[in-house]
């Protein structure tokens, strides 16, 4: 029988993921010369090798301590079929990685008996058909197990300086799995105790595959053949798990990296104190990722929603941006579980005023969102009272695409402005502004962007040079098309500067303000370019 192919990918068994396997051994020049023949065992040639060991004893087990490979000519080996028998299984009681017998000797061919008793307990059987130096063969081999030990050593020590050093730097929990994936070149998956994932490193292309139905796949981890699990615990209390999908061997042992990640992330979540920092900070940054376009496809990061804990399939999703008021994690998802939901919370969008933040919200899809269920729930998010909170919600939506144009519609809604300084907590709805709706959805076309900048271009560039304020009056003038008095207050302008800069808008643009059509050609090119920034 030839020498078995590689088999698949396996978990490493730490502490000894450093030693060769007998399958190596065989591929070494001292052994090939013997021609060496796999008799039995071809599933476990991938065992580890502790050490060579020569002997032509019948009593041999006795002498090993498990994980040698046993080199014998078979001269003191017993003539009895029951003798041979029980030789073999001493060695497997024992836990010898193999045996290797050379032909020729004192045996012209393997004894049947032998072979049977060797198939019967899964013991490695290898047969050389031509004569060897077995002090080559351990010269070889204790030469390869004492190289392959100190590159262990070195790894270790790189790999615990790597991530003590993301430890001391105080570096995201994101950022500690994106170098556990680098490190283990394999996908890495941090997860928190409900099976939600936290931060992952994943190639884009499997995202639907690994995170459609995680919290099953999770907790049945160990039928995933590969699958390798570290729990994220310190001083007994237990926040998560760390785990890496199959990949190659690492010098360092798979399991060995795994474990200085969590530590790293145990350290870092106890300097966090009572907050969760490091599960806040990788939810904000799946959401920022969303909006920044950064997925392969929409398939693949509805999945990795699911597998944060923000179900998309069959819920009613509301996009919103939260101005002048600030929001905790911890409370915003609370107030969406009172609603039988879950929600996510992102950073404040482009030039949105601080502080501010964008909300993603999940809801089962007979919920009525109306007014007054969304006061109670902004009531219930906000970290404390916010009598000028401004909150944009985009329309409801179904599947994640509608979902990103609900956020971007809030989000060109929060660059709306205000209609003055109007105390009190303030709902816009993209629904009740049907303008703000059309230019989300047509904010890439390029005769609308082209529309903009012609209107625009006059004011933008004497604003660029100046250092001015034409924008700012114009968008307050168009707040409040039929009352100066109040454009002149949200400009925060005295009237007679505020009536100056209107003189000077008219004259570079060329055009009459108080004219309705001329209104309402400014007003669709300064939301083109609001959205557009």
């Amino acid at each position: 029988m030839p020498i078995p192919a590689a088999a698949p990918e396996r978990r490493d068994p730490d502490p000894h993921a450093a030693l060769p396997t007998v399958r190596e051994l065989l591929r070494l020049d001292a052994v090939a010369e013997g021609l060496p023949e796999v008799l039995s065992g071809a599933a476990d040639v991938d065992a580890r090798v502790r050490w060579v060991h020569v002997s032509d004893s019948a009593g041999v087990a006795r002498l090993l301590n498990g994980g040698e490979l046993l080199l014998s000519t078979g001269s003191g080996w017993p003539a009895e079929p029951d003798a041979l028998r029980a030789f073999i299984a001493e060695l497997v009681e024992v836990g010898a990685a193999g045996l290797v017998l050379e032909l020729g000797t004192h045996y012209r061919w393997a004894p049947a008996v032998i072979v049977e008793a060797a198939r019967t307990h899964g013991l490695v059987l290898v047969v050389l058909h031509r004569e060897v130096k077995y002090v080559a063969i351990t010269e070889a081999v204790h030469r390869l197990i004492i190289d392959r030990q100190s590159i262990a050593l070195r790894a270790r020590d790189e790999v615990r300086d790597r991530f003590t050093a993301l430890t001391l730097r105080g570096s995201p929990a994101d950022f500690v799995v994106q170098q556990l994936a680098a490190t283990l070149d394999a996908p890495v998956v941090l997860e928190n105790l409900a099976h939600e994932v936290v931060a992952a490193q994943v190639p884009p292309a499997r995202e639907e595959e690994l995170f459609a139905e995680w919290e099953r796949r999770s907790r049945a981890v160990h039928d995933a053949p590969g699958w390798l699990v570290v729990p994220v615990e310190a001083r007994g209390i237990r926040w998560g798990r760390l785990i890496a999908l199959p990949g190659p061997e690492h010098p360092a042992g798979r399991e060995g990296v795994l474990q200085q990640g969590a530590i790293a992330l145990a350290l870092g979540r106890l300097a966090d104190g009572a907050v969760d920092e490091w599960e806040r900070q990788a939810r904000r940054r799946l959401l920022d990722r969303l909006l920044a376009g950064r997925f392969a496809s929409v398939s693949g990061a509805a999945a990795r929603l699911g597998a944060a804990g923000l179900p998309v399939q069959g819920r009613i999703l509301y996009g919103m941006v939260v101005t002048r008021a600030a929001l905790e994690t911890e409370r915003v998802d609370a107030a969406a579980r009172a609603l039988d939901g879950r929600a996510l919370v992102g950073a404040a969008p482009p030039g949105a005023p601080w502080p501010s933040a964008t909300v993603l919200l999940s809801l089962p899809d007979d919920t009525a969102f109306d007014d007054a269920v969304a006061a109670s729930f902004l009531s219930a998010a906000i970290d404390e009272p916010a009598e000028r909170a401004v909150v944009s919600i985009g329309s409801p939506a179904t599947g994640l695409d509608e979902a990103l144009a609900s956020l971007q519609e809030a989000i060109d809604l929060s660059h709306g402005g205000l209609r003055g300084d109007v105390r009190g907590s303030r709902l816009r709805r993209a629904d009740a502004r049907p303008l703000v709706r059309l230019v989300t959805n047509l904010r890439d076309d390029r005769r609308l962007l082209e529309h903009g900048e012609r209107m625009l271009a006059p004011l933008i560039e004497y604003d660029m040079n100046r250092d001015g304020d034409l924008l700012d009056v114009l968008g307050a003038v168009l707040a409040h098309p039929a009352n100066r008095t109040a454009a002149a207050a949200a400009s925060h302008l005295s009237r007679s500067v505020f009536y100056q800069r209107i003189a000077l808008i008219e004259r570079l643009l060329g055009m009459d303000l108080d004219d309705g059509e001329n209104q309402a050609a400014l007003h669709l090119a300064l939301l083109v370019r609001r959205s557009a920034r």
